[in-house]
């Protein structure tokens, strides 16, 4: 099943960050964008090998979606057997900041993994 994508937002306050998190929804998509962040190129059998819980469908989906997003760029190779590349688009590279702040405040609070948090 396609993801249904906004063909317009109403503009009112959050629209811009609703755009940006729904170009990230999903629950791998951030983690593969990381992994080709810290790693520049990797085959799908390298995301298979970082992301051991994903399985192979969800992976190719979201591969999928982050490709037709302009996030990443999949490059075939003409080889038997067929080899298979993925790379941050230049629009997937500014999203660097994002990533590394995201790691940076999960570093921080890690401990809250899991856990209720008591307001």
């Amino acid at each position: 099943m396609a993801k249904i994508k906004h063909s317009r937002f109403d503009c009112t306050p959050g629209c811009s960050v609703e755009a940006a998190i729904g170009l990230l929804e999903g629950k791998w998509k951030s983690i593969v964008l990381w992994h080709l962040l810290t790693d520049e190129v990797l085959r799908f059998s390298e995301l298979r090998k970082r992301i051991p819980v994903v399985t192979p469908n969800v992976l190719t989906r979201q591969l999928r979606e982050l490709e037709e997003d302009g996030l990443i760029v999949r490059k075939v190779f003409a080889e038997v057997p067929p080899r298979v590349e993925y790379r941050l688009s230049p629009l997937g590279k500014t999203l660097a900041p994002i990533l590394e702040a995201l790691k940076a405040w999960g570093d921080e609070n890690i401990d809250l993994y899991g856990k209720a948090i008591q307001m």
